[in-house]
């Protein structure tokens, strides 16, 4: 699914938390929004998944305005895992999964043996299987995190997007977690904190203060004098000999 942002922002009262941001994401594509704390990752996710009232600017999914289309439309097409879900603690682990599938259940199409299948697929990909029957109020924030995303993985989206999906997981987990959504056959916007797991993705957009101050591959965006002036570190780009990736090692400037 292919996802257009034009001159896209947003304010609360006079204060602008998003301004003018413009791009393209191609199908396929993992696109990452990155940017210090407050730059406006998430009320962009939000924007671009039309969760927010009163945007400026336009987004299109596949040529069409995010406006003209129904929630259920919407919902059919956008998986959205925000940073922090909350839900009935009531709810099993596997009652919270099923939720993924409501957009496509009606009167006349009732949860089947196929919606079955498919939630069964997401607890598996993020290793939550052997949990299905505990309780959303026993689990950890790690736990949670992982039921959330296969929440969205049940839904089917063409478009998942994630905001900041690795905090509270453990180092396998964020590795799990990232190579699961390399893989799927979707188009993805994540925004991301860590910025070697950004290295990752096919495109980055860098966003400061409201504003997408650059955008492009990660090794081109990601460079001595932007991570400097945007993220105030110190960057040594280094070069993996397992497989030639290249990471960073950071540093207070001064060091």
């Amino acid at each position: 699914m292919k996802l257009e942002a034009r001159s896209v922002g947003w304010a609360t009262g006079a204060r602008r938390i998003v301004q003018d941001v413009s791009f393209e994401v191609t199908p396929g594509e993992t696109f990452g929004l990155i940017g210090p704390n407050g730059s406006g990752k998430s009320t962009l996710l939000r924007l671009l998944a039309g969760l927010l009232a009163r945007p400026s600017g336009a987004v299109l999914l596949d040529g069409e305005p995010l406006t003209s289309l129904s929630r259920r439309d919407i919902a059919q097409n956008i998986a959205v895992v925000e940073q922090i879900a909350e839900t009935s603690e009531a709810l099993s682990v596997r009652d919270v999964v099923e939720l993924g599938r409501t957009p496509w259940l009606s009167a006349l199409r009732p949860f089947g043996a196929q919606d079955r299948v498919i939630v069964n697929d997401a607890l598996e990909a993020v290793g939550m299987a052997h949990m299905t029957q505990h309780r959303w109020a026993t689990l950890s924030g790690g736990e949670r995190q992982r039921v959330q995303i296969a929440r969205a993985l049940a839904q089917r989206p063409r478009l998942l997007m994630l905001d900041e999906p690795t905090n509270h997981l453990d180092i396998h987990h964020q590795l799990s977690l990232l190579r699961l959504v390399g893989n799927l056959p979707v188009t993805v916007i994540i925004a991301l904190h860590d910025l070697n797991q950004a290295m990752g993705c096919d495109r980055l957009a860098v966003m400061d203060e409201g504003r997408m101050v650059a955008c492009g591959p990660p090794g081109e965006v990601l460079d001595a004098a932007r991570l400097a002036s945007i993220f105030r570190v110190k960057a040594t780009r280094l070069r993996d000999p397992a497989d030639n990736a290249t990471i960073f090692r950071f540093q207070c400037p001064g060091e």
